[in-house]
């Protein structure tokens, strides 16, 4: 069976596809200025864009990991996540505390979906 890479960069690859299933690297936002709900809409933007390259979109995610910087931002960013989740197809999903890479950063995601 062939693995598929895109955007394949020295540490990792932003989307790997095979058998029938696509990984995404963590997702970010592209602008690191905003609030949380800023933050995860560009993040899930960005989900929705690696997807649809790799053939899949948000109805097929099969699991979703979110890290988060401070969990006093949960409700924020559950209110931009339940406005764009599929209705019907909420995908398995854990919400972690964790320290980021960089002060600025407030969330990043890892998803799982089928093709």
């Amino acid at each position: 069976m062939s693995i598929q890479r895109l955007h394949v960069a020295k540490r990792y690859s932003e989307v790997v596809i095979h058998n029938g299933t696509i990984y995404l690297a963590g997702q970010l936002a592209d602008d690191f200025d905003g609030d949380i709900r800023e933050q995860t809409r560009q993040t899930l933007t960005n989900i929705d864009k690696m997807l649809a390259e790799g053939g899949s979109d948000k109805s097929k995610i099969l699991s979703l990991t979110i890290f988060i910087k401070d969990m006093a931002d949960y409700d924020g960013l559950n209110a931009e996540y339940d406005a764009w989740v599929a209705d019907g197809h909420a995908p398995a999903r854990a919400c972690v505390e964790a320290k980021m890479y960089k002060p600025e950063v407030l969330v990043e995601m890892c998803v799982v979906a089928a093709v």
